[in-house]
């Protein structure tokens, strides 16, 4: 008859909890991975399937559940999943915002809709802009970065070791002025854009001043906002491609 010890039972268990931990905290807050329209059951058995793959490549040496050293383990792979899957998110959010800023000086602040993504309303370019991210974020298999970026914190970062390392906010704070101004960046054609519309209408209704600025200049800078959008959206791919493999090196660095 095979028998089995506690110590042995509770180290297979560390060997599957530890990982699926961290990547369900990895997946409730990625991108597209962790997209609402993901049903919650499939995310688990995903973040199942991640712990069984890595699995094998965890250490052997990993604290027991049974042990007062669990609940620091599980805070740990908490806050290590967490970081990994905002690293990547915070690249969304700041291509998102060029796009706010965009419909803003187009006039389209006030035409929003419901974001799947986030659940909340979004203005109508922001959530355009979120879309294409998305897709390029698909098409270099970002979301398998994404796995490999979780299976290399289990050997930068293993269940039971220190992350002060790891959650350096430094890291982060740099990481958001430069989204910052990636953000800045790929809103500017359209920005200068309507800056240079602006200003001709200004100086057409110096001069016209019968003019109705109101039924001229919103349709004026809604189609030069959309021409000059789609003709510069060729030049901003590398931006956004690079906004998006920026976030996904800062998770992999940690």
């Amino acid at each position: 008859m095979i028998t089995f010890t506690e110590s042995q039972i509770m180290g297979w268990l560390g060997q599957f909890l530890w990982p699926f931990v961290r990547a369900l905290s990895m997946l409730a807050v990625a991108p597209v991975l962790g997209h609402d329209s993901i049903p919650s059951r499939l995310k688990v058995a995903l973040a199942a399937a991640l712990a069984f793959a890595l699995a094998p490549i965890l250490p052997a040496n990993m604290p027991s559940p049974s042990t007062a050293a669990a609940l620091p383990a599980l805070v740990q792979q908490i806050a290590v999943g967490t970081m990994l899957g905002l690293a990547a998110r915070l690249a969304f959010a700041a291509i998102e915002m060029a796009g706010d800023l965009i419909g803003l000086q187009m006039g389209l602040s006030f035409a929003t809709f419901i974001d799947p993504q986030n659940s909340t309303p979004s203005p109508l370019i922001g959530s355009f802009l979120g879309v294409v991210a998305m897709l390029t974020f698909l098409s270099f298999d970002g979301h398998l970065a994404l796995v490999a970026a979780l299976a290399e914190s289990f050997r930068s970062v293993p269940p039971g070791a220190s992350i002060a390392q790891f959650a350096d906010a430094k890291v982060f704070v740099r990481w958001g002025s430069e989204l910052f101004r990636l953000g800045l960046h790929i809103s500017l054609p359209v920005v200068a854009a309507m800056l240079a519309a602006n200003m001709a209408l200004a100086i057409l209704v110096r001069a016209a001043p019968q003019l109705n600025i109101f039924s001229v200049g919103f349709p004026a800078t809604l189609l030069i906002g959309l021409a000059v959008l789609m003709a510069s959206l060729p030049a901003l791919m590398p931006l956004i491609e690079a906004a998006l493999r920026s976030g996904l090196l800062v998770g992999v660095s940690r």
